[in-house]
């Protein structure tokens, strides 16, 4: 992963953009040598809100299965049942 001060950044934003769209690698950028921020593919990071939004609901139906918040398939139709007409 690239790093890059936040004042290059300032002086060079043009070009680091221009190499981040080139190579899709997130760039570090730190202030006063610390982690600041990431600059991302804006595309990359749309992708990983989609998979992140894919994750969050395995981990929502995950966890209503371990507290026994199920239905069998007759009870789902069931309940599903003005949906699906």
């Amino acid at each position: 992963m690239k790093t890059e001060l936040v004042t290059t950044l300032k002086r060079q934003a043009t070009k680091i953009l221009a190499d981040l769209h080139e190579s899709k690698e997130p760039v570090l950028i730190t202030e006063h040598g610390q982690p600041s921020a990431y600059l991302v593919d804006f595309e990359d990071f749309e992708r990983m809100q989609s998979r992140m939004s894919i994750l969050e609901g395995i981990a929502r139906g995950e966890k209503a299965i371990f507290e026994g918040r199920v239905y069998s398939e007759s009870e789902a139709e069931e309940k599903m049942g003005k949906w699906l007409k």
